[in-house]
């Protein structure tokens, strides 16, 4: 038997192994059958926010406390959560119990991931069940994707803007909030330059951007700790302009880039004086 007439042969049997499959008969689900699948459905859907709830009661009764010192490191040993990941479901079950309270007897349509919700964290709780709303309506009366809930917060937040809430010369903290642009800048501090309508310019060591609020965070420092730290802004970009940097150069600097505090230590002098001695030179 040639190998095209086995070939032939299975094909058939494929197809028709196929058709047997279409004309089986399927039992429709009883009610009960029903009511079980609308029930797990919705567990499935809720799953994020079920785990939301579930983290904030972890966290507030502090049942971490018998294996680890701090939430952070339990969620990530226990559930090899980054940093981040607890609280932005926590956060979101709380929108969505927001939701539920406004806007479930209106619009049934309810989030089934976190990250359809998660765009919602920058409104206020009045503005939130809005924007839920004119995004399912955009969807057609469906759960909305997390990209059409953002696009609609963005229109929302352009239409009433808030006031910029920082000075110049203010020193902030780096949010990345998802904006690629700032990949590796989280935590970082910058001065503000400028004021915008909408956003503000700010500088770091080695770099200027123009960011929204929601991408600063004020570290609250004096006007004489802003100073200071300006100071050493300007410092750590003079060594910057000289030119290539070396790895070890730039570790110092990238660390110095992420300081807690409006001023140095005594070792963090002598590594910025170091690199100045070498570098300035």
């Amino acid at each position: 038997m040639t190998a095209l007439t086995q070939r032939s042969r299975k094909n058939k049997k494929s197809d028709a192994s196929r058709k047997q499959l279409v004309l089986m008969p399927v039992d429709p689900l009883t009610i009960e059958e029903e009511s079980i699948r609308f029930s797990l459905e919705k567990k499935v859907e809720r799953a994020f926010y079920e785990a939301g709830k579930a983290l904030r009661e972890l966290r507030n009764r502090r049942l971490y406390r018998s294996t680890h010192v701090t939430f952070e490191e339990y969620c990530r040993d226990r559930f090899d959560f980054t940093r981040r990941r607890p609280y932005q479901l926590i956060e979101a079950a709380q929108i969505y119990d927001n939701l539920i309270d406004k806007c479930e007897p209106i619009v049934p349509v309810l989030p089934t991931k976190e990250g359809q919700v998660r765009p919602l964290s920058e409104l206020t709780i009045d503005e939130q069940p809005i924007a839920w709303e004119t995004a399912v309506e955009q969807a057609g009366g469906k759960v909305p994707t997390g990209r059409i809930v953002k696009e609609v917060v963005k229109r929302m937040k352009d239409n009433n803007p808030k006031p910029i809430p920082f000075r110049v010369g203010e020193i902030c903290q780096i949010m990345t909030k998802d904006n690629p642009e700032l990949r590796g800048k989280g935590g970082c501090w910058c001065i503000v330059k400028d004021i915008y309508k909408l956003s503000c310019q700010v500088s770091t060591w080695n770099d200027n951007y123009i960011l929204r609020a929601e991408n600063l965070k004020s570290l609250g420092y004096s006007t004489e700790e802003c100073q200071e730290m300006a100071i050493i802004r300007d410092r750590m970009n003079a060594i910057h302009q000289t030119g290539d940097l070396d790895d070890a150069a730039l570790w110092v600097l990238n660390g110095l880039a992420k300081l807690t505090a409006p001023h140095l230590s005594d070792l963090e002098e002598k590594l910025l004086q170091l690199l100045e001695l070498e570098y300035k030179d």
